[in-house]
């Protein structure tokens, strides 16, 4: 069995990144803190944070790459190079803003972990609202699915750019 550890910050809120970046850093090294204390084998096992962004109702929202640039540096400082992976949760974010993100981090290079991701409603989200719920709509639904799951997936090697998406229209 592999540990999947999944520590979230809430996007809720009208905090700032820079705040967002304290308390996410501050938790992280909590869990790991606790997870050296019962033994928990890093090198088996992946980490499922939030990425390091400004409230969803901050009047300020930080750009692609201060939250790449910040989620690194908090990550850096927090996460021990013996995590072999990371995975990242949306959160909350749209689909292309998430993309967005995990391509800016992976473009950074240099990184002790492999960044990937573990996206809900990211990932579901465009194929839901063209699929409807209907089966006519159902080529529609896969299509989507496919169009965002080759974004995120190039966006997890840092290849991802905003000209894939007009590949879907």
């Amino acid at each position: 069995l592999v540990p999947i550890v999944e520590p979230e910050v809430l996007m809720d809120g009208d905090h700032t990144i820079g705040r967002c970046e304290q308390v996410t850093e501050a938790t992280l090294t909590s869990v790991f803190f606790h997870l050296e204390a019962h033994r928990v084998v890093l090198e088996d096992m992946v980490l499922k944070p939030n990425m390091v962004i400004s409230g969803s109702k901050c009047p300020t929202q930080a750009g692609v790459e201060e939250v790449a640039k910040a989620t690194v540096r908090c990550l850096k400082r927090a996460v021990p190079s013996a995590v072999p992976g990371i995975v990242f949760l949306s959160g909350g974010q749209t689909p292309q803003v998430a993309t967005d993100h995990l391509n800016a981090m992976n473009a950074l290079g240099n990184l002790p972990w492999e960044l990937s991701f573990s996206y809900g409603r990211a990932l579901q989200d465009e194929a839901l609202k063209a699929w409807k719920g209907e089966k006519a709509n159902l080529a529609a639904g896969q299509k989507a699915f496919a169009h965002r799951s080759k974004c995120v997936s190039a966006a997890r090697y840092g290849k991802y750019s905003a000209k894939m998406e007009m590949a879907a229209a």
